[in-house]
C-alpha cells in the first residue's frame, strides 16, 4: 500500500492547526486609553482598555499578575499594539528585577522582526537597568552611563535627528533613572516625527525628524525579567504623514 497520500494529507492537517493556533492566539489586555479632554477635541470620548499581540516570543514570556505585566526577559523578542500610532502620548511604567537588564519600547514600529536580530524597525525608547554599564565593562573600558538613562534611537533602517548626540543615538542630558527594584516612569510624546522623553518627572531627551512616524507600540524581552504597570496611551490629531512615513498594517485578526 502507498502510505505517501496519508502521510501528506496529516502534515497538511498539522501545519494547518498549528498555524492557526498561532494567528488566534489570544491577545493581552493591559493599559488603557486615555481621552484628552478639555483641550483639543479627543481622538475618542470614551476609555479603552489595550490589546497586546504576542509577534515572537514564548507563550508565557508575558502574564498578567493583578496590576503588573511581567515579562521574562526570555526569548528575545517583542509584543505589539492591536493598532498603529501616530501622535500620541504613552506614560509607561517599568521596573527591572535583575542586575543590568535590558528591555525597551519601539514606537512606529513595523513589528515585523528580523528573524536574526529577533526585534522590530521603529524608534526605541531605551529602558536598561543601571548595572548594566558595569556588567559589559570590556578590557577595563566601562560603557557611559548615558547608555541607560533613556536613550533614543532609530533602528531597523529608520533613521532620526538626536536632540543630544551620541553618534546617531540620542542621550539624557540628566541621569534619572533608579535601579532595580525601583519604579520608573516615562512620559513619550510623539508628535510628527518629533519624541520628547520625560524620565520620572522631567524632560531630558529627544529626537526629530524620523522616517518613520507612525506605526505598532512594542513592548521589548531582551533577556531579563522585568514588570511594567499603568500604561496609558492618549491619542492625539494625526498630521500629514505619507504611506512611505508608515509602517505597514499587520493584515489578519485576531481572538476577542
Amino acid at each position: 500500500m502507498n502510505y505517501l497520500p496519508y502521510f501528506l494529507t496529516a502534515y497538511i492537517l498539522l501545519f494547518s492547526v498549528s498555524i492557526s493556533s498561532w494567528s488566534q492566539q489570544v491577545p493581552i489586555t493591559f493599559g488603557k486609553t486615555v481621552p484628552l479632554k478639555n483641550v483639543t477635541p479627543p481622538t475618542s470620548a470614551k476609555s479603552f482598555p489595550l490589546k497586546w499581540i504576542n509577534v515572537n516570543t514564548a507563550e508565557d514570556t508575558w502574564s498578567k499578575k493583578k496590576d503588573l505585566l511581567v515579562c521574562t526577559g526570555i526569548p528575545i523578542g517583542v509584543m505589539r499594539s492591536e493598532k498603529q500610532y501616530e501622535n500620541f502620548i504613552l506614560h509607561i511604567e517599568w521596573m527591572h528585577m535583575e542586575a543590568g537588564g535590558n528591555s525597551g519600547v519601539f514606537v512606529w514600529s513595523d513589528a515585523n522582526p528580523a528573524e536574526k536580530s529577533r526585534l522590530p524597525n521603529g524608534v526605541e525608547v531605551q529602558m536598561l537597568e543601571l548595572d548594566w554599564v558595569k556588567i559589559n565593562t570590556k578590557d577595563g573600558v566601562v560603557p557611559p552611563v548615558a547608555y541607560v538613562h533613556g536613550e533614543l534611537f532609530g533602528v531597523g533602517g529608520v533613521k532620526t535627528i538626536p536632540d543630544n548626540p551620541r553618534g546617531t543615538r540620542s542621550k539624557s542630558i540628566e541621569n534619572r533613572c533608579k535601579g532595580r527594584g525601583e519604579w520608573n516612569y516615562y512620559d513619550v510624546i510623539c508628535v510628527d516625527g518629533v519624541i520628547k522623553l520625560s524620565v520620572n518627572g522631567k524632560f531630558v531627551n529627544g529626537i526629530s525628524q524620523s522616517t518613520q512616524k507612525k506605526g505598532y507600540i512594542c513592548l521589548e524581552s531582551e533577556g531579563a525579567e522585568i514588570h511594567f504597570r499603568n500604561i496609558k496611551i492618549t491619542e492625539l490629531p494625526s498630521g500629514i504623514t505619507s504611506e512611505e512615513q508608515s509602517a505597514p498594517v499587520i493584515s489578519g485578526t485576531i481572538s476577542q
